[in-house]
């Protein structure tokens, strides 16, 4: 059973892709959830979903650590603390929904999952790996920001206003645009405002320099360690090694 579940997170079989497919879909659920909240929370259904989403993350922990070497391996993986974090807010919800912007995350961990790169090689678009890889980070992080903006400052206000306002304020602040007519008060929204522009101008960066860069496939020169090349290289750049690049197409 755990070699079949190491298999089925792992796992390029097409058996394996179709259930990673699924998983995928459920946490963009989840996502789907956490910026439904505030306007499901006053709705009797809200604590049905929501208990059900933390018997699915449990089911989850679970598998990966009957897939884990070890159990401190299992408690190495940053996706591990993640979840055992976002499972305490839904079984909190009201105690701790502060940290209710974590459950963004889940989007993250689909990105480095190798249903992306095997989805992108099926469509022909693999050269577009980084940029969706950036894109996703971008995603993540605006949900995140967007999150914790809204918890901390405007949870009180009406849902639908509070939200949007969260979310207008963290793409002003990421793009640097800074309007001005909404800020964030105290100490606590200055920190809140300096670390998501700092953050969301490198984020920023990076995408662009996915989107402008020269293609290059990761493949470690055995000599120089140097990781990424040109898809058609031949000698290392660096050191001028042999290099055997398999085709990814």
């Amino acid at each position: 059973m755990q070699a079949r579940l190491r298999r089925l997170e792992e796992g390029r079989e097409p058996w394996a892709l179709r259930l990673q497919a699924l998983f995928a879909c459920i946490d963009l659920l989840i996502l789907a959830f956490f910026i439904l909240g505030p306007y499901l929370r006053d709705t009797p259904s809200y604590l049905l979903i929501d208990y059900a989403i933390a018997a699915w993350i449990g089911i989850e922990l679970s598998g990966r650590a009957v897939t884990s070497t070890s159990l401190g391996a299992f408690f190495k993986r940053i996706m591990t603390w993640i979840d055992l974090i976002i499972l305490v807010t839904l079984l909190f919800p009201d105690a701790l929904f502060n940290f209710a912007f974590l459950r963004a995350m889940r989007v993250w961990a689909v990105g480095n999952s190798p249903l992306v790169r095997e989805g992108l090689r099926w469509a022909g678009w693999l050269v577009y790996r980084d940029v969706v890889r950036a894109c996703i980070n971008v995603v993540v992080f605006l949900f995140m920001v967007t999150g914790f903006v809204y918890t901390s400052f405007f949870y009180g206000r009406d849902a639908g206003e509070g939200f949007v306002d969260a979310l207008y304020f963290t793409v002003a602040t990421v793009t640097t645009t800074g309007f001005g007519d909404i800020v964030l008060p105290g100490t606590l929204g200055k920190l809140t405002s300096v670390v998501t522009m700092i953050i969301g101008i490198s984020l920023f960066v990076r995408l662009a320099q996915a989107i402008f860069r020269p293609y290059k496939v990761a493949f470690s020169c055995p000599t120089c360690g140097l990781r990424r090349h040109d898809a058609d290289a031949v000698h290392c750049k660096a050191c001028g090694e042999l290099l055997n690049i398999p085709n990814e197409e």
